[in-house]
């Protein structure tokens, strides 16, 4: 933490006026960027464990694929409705220092799942640690725009990428030390939660003194060349959008293991390496996305990303396992291009609005994902594993009303 140390040495004059995302670039602030990539990293690795201990709930409380849905419904609605709000309000009144408090919610959230033995305590656990998601995600996003050098699609990959990595790890240590020792091993996890607090303390404290929110919020702009129904109409698209890539990523994060259980029956240990492929897979695609949309235009990556993956997700079904390992892989890559840059297109659309805009779109994302499961987990239990992969194959293809997004020539330079 000493470059982040000496970048808080040097605050910003609050007198100095907002540069413009062009004079911006060359000032990626790496060491702010990194902090709070860094504990999206540990936040989102928290997370995970969740759908990663999903069969050890399964068989130790008896549950039904609809109650394993509900646990993630929970999760997803607590993680999800707050984020919106937190991000209006913080908008207008910088409150830096939540940072620190939502991943309070988390810790809390974590030593009650490593606890509690009722269905009921499982549910609220899992809603304490969508809390502190929900608390962190909209300020994180705007810290990390903060420091971006006008380099706004490559700051919100940065950190979006820590989230992914986060996503992919927790598979793996949760194979490591939950799935062999049971669930009180959970607690474990409590020192990640700890780091993160440590490490948003000093974020914060960077962003007080530097009087980094309040030129954020100087630099907004109403955009001249857009109607309101314009832009209303693209953020619509976006949503849908959000929407057909979320509930197949949930296909994927929640039930992959059981898929792979259910047609090839592997272990659940060796299915959670393919789990961890595919995550794995997705950090490092959505690394891409950011600073392509930056040269390119986040239209064409939007519209690449989401079309783009449905010749893979409708041959997936259909593959054998080596093929299945490979095609997840693919989709990973592809799919999870296009979350920065959907991020940084309705920030483009709504100056001055990063939080707000932050928060409904990881709110967004959330509850998408939350719905998801409880529907598929319920569609599971009717029908098949199989039969949910089959079904949500073609979502994708919803990728072709991209064409309705107007062309942004918002570039970092």
């Amino acid at each position: 933490m000493s470059s982040l140390e000496n970048t808080l040495a040097s605050p910003v004059p609050l007198t100095q006026p907002a540069p413009s995302a062009a004079n911006q670039a060359g000032h990626f602030l790496l060491p702010v960027v990194g902090a709070v990539s860094f504990v999206h990293l540990l936040n989102d690795l928290i997370q995970a464990i969740l759908p990663s201990i999903y069969p050890m709930l399964k068989a130790s409380y008896g549950l039904s694929f609809a109650q394993v849905g509900l646990i993630t419904l929970v999760f997803q609605i607590t993680a999800s409705l707050l984020q919106p709000g937190v991000g209006f309000y913080t908008d207008k009144h910088p409150k830096p220092y939540l940072l620190p408090i939502g991943m309070v919610f988390t810790l809390c959230g974590l030593l009650m799942l490593s606890l509690v033995h009722s269905f009921p305590l499982l549910l609220v656990a899992s809603g304490l640690v969508g809390l502190g998601s929900s608390v962190f995600h909209p300020e994180a996003s705007r810290v990390a725009r903060m420091g971006s050098g006008g380099r706004f699609g490559l700051a919100q990959s940065f950190f979006q990428v820590g989230g992914n990595a986060g996503s992919a790890l927790g598979p793996l240590l949760a194979a490591i030390i939950i799935i062999p020792r049971g669930q009180g091993a959970v607690a474990w996890f409590c020192l990640f939660a700890m780091l993160g607090i440590a490490v948003l303390c000093r974020v914060s404290r960077w962003v007080v003194e530097s009087h980094a929110s309040t030129k954020a919020r100087a630099g907004g702009a109403v955009r001249q060349d857009l109607t309101p129904r314009q832009v209303k109409r693209a953020l619509l698209v976006l949503g849908v959008l959000v929407f057909s890539k979320y509930f197949y990523m949930a296909s994927l994060s929640n039930y992959y293991i059981f898929y792979l259980v259910e047609r090839f029956a592997l272990p659940v240990q060796e299915a959670q390496m393919f789990l961890f492929l595919f995550l794995a897979a997705v950090a490092l695609g959505t690394f891409a996305g950011g600073p392509i949309g930056d040269r390119i235009g986040r239209k064409y990556v939007i519209w690449a990303s989401i079309l783009g993956v449905a010749p893979f997700t409708l041959l997936l079904p259909h593959a054998n396992l080596v093929g299945t390992g490979v095609l997840s892989v693919l989709i990973g890559l592809i799919l999870s291009s296009a979350f920065s840059a959907i991020i940084v297109y309705a920030q483009e659309l709504v100056p001055g609005k990063v939080g707000m805009i932050a928060g409904v779109f990881f709110g967004l994302m959330f509850g998408f994902s939350g719905i998801a499961a409880a529907a598929l987990g319920q569609l599971a239990d009717m029908t098949s594993v199989t039969h949910v992969y089959q079904l949500c194959a073609y979502l994708p293809l919803l990728g072709v009303i991209t064409a309705l997004l107007p062309n942004l020539e918002r570039k970092a330079g």
